[in-house]
């Protein structure tokens, strides 16, 4: 398949990626791509005010990229801690320890990519 509505794409359950401590009603990860069958991996991703991924820093194999389309997310890898917003961007080789968090009283949205698809 090559192309996709977002009614197509797959919510891949953030329970399962982050762990129990994710504040899993809060965060929508949609995917396009999946492993096995593509070397890409995309999200749509959305933070609800106050999600987060957890106090548990959490990683996986691949390098992973995005950019912040609207609102704000802080995002932990390893000592480094930054608050992005609208137009900024972010690129880790995602075996270094990471949280993404959303401290603001808005939803953020950013798309990111990872590589190889890991889930």
């Amino acid at each position: 398949k090559t192309f996709y509505r977002h009614a197509d794409l797959v919510d891949i359950g953030t329970p399962a990626i982050y762990g129990p401590e994710a504040t899993a009603t809060k965060l929508s990860l949609l995917r396009v791509g999946k492993p096995g069958t593509h070397t890409l991996m995309m999200l749509h991703e959305t933070y609800e005010p106050g999600a987060d991924t957890g106090q548990r820093l959490y990683s996986h194999e691949g390098e992973e990229a995005g950019i912040v389309i609207s609102g704000q997310i802080e995002i932990t890898v390893g000592e480094e801690v930054a608050l992005l917003g609208p137009g900024d961007a972010y690129i880790f080789d995602s075996r270094r320890p990471h949280r993404f968090r959303n401290p603001a009283d808005v939803a953020c949205i950013l798309i990111s990519a990872c590589t190889p698809p890991t889930f």
